[in-house]
């Protein structure tokens, strides 16, 4: 007869991780490679717009995924969702020498990041659930020990275990921190219709790519350390903006209102279609927000601020790291 595992006390039985989204303050992108893949050099910032993850064991090895929030119906609830997928390889990952990560698991996601908008929310939940699975395990990992394995999942990955401000090179997952002084305040339109990401970058290549494009964005670095906001909005870029722009003219009137209304600046967040404005405070984002907001494209908008941390165990009975 086999005894109980004794340590299965210490293990916790339900771990919820909370995850932010990012906007890229520049996206520098190279000509595609043999390899599929365009070299980029990418800042990224994480801002106060959050899903949380919540795992919790089951006594059985299935694995179960339940969505609730903004725009929960479009969320696949299958192994098609990175988050799913994220379990999974920790269970791949580890099982030969921590035999409880063989355990199934229900995941359930409250969601508040747009989706489809770049703004890593999917790759946010994968974040999520890849430290709420180690967490679940007790393995002896912290989050940028997990790095690796959520490079796997996908280049944005890795940023959003790490959050704050970062440089990510390579395809977005080789990151550096960057030193960045003061608070940003965020306005997030997001759209009535999606933006593909490969089709975004297809009219890139069309419209001719941009060889050398992967140069790291050293003044706007420079400005992030000084904690010069102005220079911060000068300098932000995105090489995708032109195509995006290009399959959907009508974002170009979204980008031209907000910072008509007071926006240092506005830039289409990634791949798109979700519009980001950098404004000096809160009082710029209420005017910014409320003109967008009358555009018939525009689905909703969102205030946050930024920086704001990576992937977080948040605390609770059962809720804890160490």
């Amino acid at each position: 007869m086999m005894m109980d595992d004794p340590f299965n006390v210490l293990r916790p039985r339900t771990v919820t991780v909370r995850v932010s989204a990012k906007v890229n303050l520049a996206l520098g992108v190279g000509s595609l490679e043999l390899d599929g893949f365009h070299p980029l050099a990418t800042v990224f910032e994480a801002i106060g717009i959050h899903d949380e993850v919540t795992l919790t064991r089951r006594d059985d090895n299935r694995i179960t995924l339940t969505v609730a929030g903004e725009d929960a119906d479009q969320i696949p609830t299958d192994e098609t969702n990175l988050a799913w997928r994220a379990v999974e390889l920790v269970r791949e990952e580890f099982d030969m020498e921590w035999g409880e990560c063989n355990r199934g698991v229900d995941i359930h996601i409250d969601k508040s990041i747009p989706i489809a908008g770049g703004m890593a929310g999917g790759s946010a939940d994968a974040a999520g659930a890849l430290l709420a699975a180690a967490a679940l395990c007790r393995l002896p990992e912290c989050p940028e020990n997990l790095h690796p394995l959520a490079a796997q999942l996908g280049s944005d990955v890795p940023f959003c275990l790490m959050g704050g401000v970062a440089l990510g090179r390579g395809r977005g997952d080789r990151l550096a921190p960057v030193i960045c002084r003061g608070r940003h305040h965020w306005v997030i339109a997001t759209s009535k219709q999606g933006l593909s990401t490969p089709a975004v970058y297809h009219r890139f290549d069309q419209m001719g790519g941009n060889p050398g494009g992967e140069s790291v964005p050293n003044t706007l670095i420079a400005a992030l350390t000084r904690g010069d906001l102005d220079a911060v909005a000068a300098t932000m870029s995105n090489d995708l903006q032109a195509p995006a722009l290009d399959l959907r003219p009508e974002l170009g009137e979204v980008l031209a209102v907000g910072q008509h209304a007071g926006a240092l600046t506005g830039l289409v967040s990634g791949s798109g279609p979700t519009c980001a404005f950098l404004v000096r405070d809160i009082v710029g984002a209420k005017k910014v927000s409320a003109a967008v907001s009358s555009l018939p494209q525009v689905d909703r908008t969102r205030t946050a601020f930024g920086p704001v941390a990576g992937a977080q165990v948040l605390p609770g009975p059962e809720g804890s790291f160490a």
